[in-house]
């Protein structure tokens, strides 16, 4: 790493370019439905949560409790993590036998990237994933060029700390095993440092498997909602169109990485373990941002390539060039350059005018005026606004219970709703339904219900319900959710909460 920051000085000013890209349009859109919910968690700090380890929900008590929870606040840590994303790949490749030029055309790639846009503008596990990912691939060719044990624990203890942030990672060390066996690497299986490695992995990773058994791995119940909501919904061909559209403007520099690694005897089991990765994914149907992890080090590898192969400077400054200029026009997909307005416009003319689509299909397959991730930072505010009228309207604010029926519209109250000075709501989706019962500690009276409609079972349980207002945003994913004051109810309602609660949290 040293000579990498002592001669290649340009690195640092496109680190810091990317951190202020990622930075410079924050307020364009609003707060992100998963950035509310990793921010709700990070005021009930624990060993695991319903759907993700720990560790950004404890980033995100560590960035409320510091900086507050504005949306500037939020979108901090990915962006600051834009910028030592530019700098890891840059080492990987001055491992890889890159000198400056190398090193600068990989933290080029990384700043235009489709997907590291996305990925370092959003407060989620995946910007997280990514730089693990990268620094085990740093670590993978540094054993690689050295076969010394150290770089086994270095990579043991960073498998560790990207478990406590998404389950994924584990894919890295069963394809880098795989590609170890079809390799003269298969010779680190008879070496103890091996499994000491793992064994670190495994203590290190150890208190969310604790919390797992202890809440009866509520992971596994969410892959199954995954699987049976979204994955389903992933076609093998859009996947692959996908690994195509995320990549885009740094193909160049992706399809010649892979080539350098397999061609070479060194690193052959870095492009193999590439391989397997995207290839086990696209058996098992997984989203097609799962391959985030393995652009990094194709990036890398790709500008030594193109190093090796361009002599003349018009070459070397013409790759680069052409690779911004492409990226330029479809900057939209991977950052929200414009507001709400001008970024439906701009996807509306994409259709219409070259038949491309796939930016607005959400999970479910269906198309909407917005990406998903875009329609997902929209609404909130309205919504937490509509719920603080419902809650000027209760009376006596001791005996008022907000209930929420989906995380989103939970993390927009319990975040957006600490200016308005509202309680923190009951949740019974994603980890609001660990603290759910907290909140049952005094009589309940008044009820805010939010939801898309009102139900049977709570028309039949209050005498009076009133309707408060509804999300009017029409490009919101949330648009048409309502909110309801319900007041005088006409049973126990403390009894059917608590029945609700012990039917949500059988742990």
């Amino acid at each position: 790493m040293k000579p990498l920051l002592r001669t290649a000085n340009p690195l640092w000013g496109i680190a810091a370019l990317n951190v202020a890209l990622h930075l410079a349009f924050y307020q364009n859109l609003e707060y992100h439905r998963d950035e509310l919910l990793y921010f709700s968690q990070g005021l009930h700090l624990d060993w695991g949560y319903a759907s993700v380890p720990p560790l950004t929900g404890w980033l995100a008590g560590l960035v409320g409790a510091t900086l507050g929870y504005s949306v500037w606040a939020v979108k901090l840590l990915p962006a600051l993590g834009s910028g030592a994303m530019v700098l890891l790949v840059a080492a990987i490749s001055h491992e890889l036998g890159g000198r400056n030029y190398a090193q600068i055309l990989a933290g080029i790639g990384v700043v235009i990237t489709p997907l590291m846009l996305r990925a370092f503008f959003l407060f989620q596990p995946v910007y997280l994933d990514m730089c693990f990912w990268t620094l085990l691939f740093y670590w993978l060719v540094r054993f690689l060029d050295a076969a010394s044990d150290k770089y086994l624990y270095a990579m043991g203890i960073t498998l560790g700390l990207g478990l406590l942030n998404k389950y994924l990672v584990a894919l890295w060390a069963v394809s880098v095993l795989l590609a170890f066996l079809l390799t003269k690497e298969r010779q680190v299986f008879a070496r103890k440092p091996l499994y000491l490695a793992f064994l670190v992995s495994l203590l290190v990773f150890l208190p969310n498997i604790i919390w797992q058994i202890l809440h009866d791995f509520p992971v596994l119940e969410h892959m199954a909602a995954l699987n049976d909501s979204q994955l389903v919904h992933v076609s093998r061909a859009g996947f692959l169109a996908d690994q195509l559209l995320m990549g885009y403007a740094v193909l160049a520099l992706l399809g010649p990485g892979l080539y350098f690694l397999l061609r070479s005897p060194k690193y052959r089991s870095v492009g193999l373990a590439v391989i397997f990765t995207i290839g086990l994914l696209f058996l098992l149907r997984g989203k097609s941002y799962y391959t985030a992890g393995v652009f990094p080090v194709l990036l890398a590898a790709g500008a030594v390539f193109w190093e090796n192969v361009l002599k003349k400077p018009f070459g070397k400054v013409l790759l680069p060039a052409l690779m911004i200029l492409s990226i330029l026009p479809l900057l939209p997909l991977g950052l929200p350059i414009y507001d709400a307005e001008g970024m439906i416009g701009y996807f509306d003319r994409l259709d219409k005018n070259y038949g491309i689509d796939e930016g607005r299909r959400f999970e479910d397959g269906t198309i909407h005026s917005l990406p998903q991730d875009y329609a997902d930072m929209l609404g909130w505010d309205e919504l937490t606004r509509i719920v603080q009228r419902a809650y000027q309207q209760t009376g006596n604010k001791e005996n008022v219970l907000i209930y929420c029926e989906n995380y989103g519209h939970a993390g927009a109250v319990t975040i957006i709703g600490k200016k308005y000075g509202l309680p923190e709501p009951m949740c019974f989706s994603e980890s609001f339904l660990y603290w759910a019962p907290d909140l049952l500690d005094h009589e309940i009276q008044e009820f805010i219900y939010v939801n898309d409609e009102l139900g049977e079972d709570l028309q039949r349980g209050f005498a009076d319900i009133k309707e408060i207002g509804r999300i009017q945003n029409v490009h919101a994913r949330e648009y048409g959710t309502r909110v309801y004051l319900c007041r005088k109810p006409r049973g126990d309602l403390m009894a059917f909460l608590k029945g609700r609660i012990a039917e949500e949290t059988p742990f």
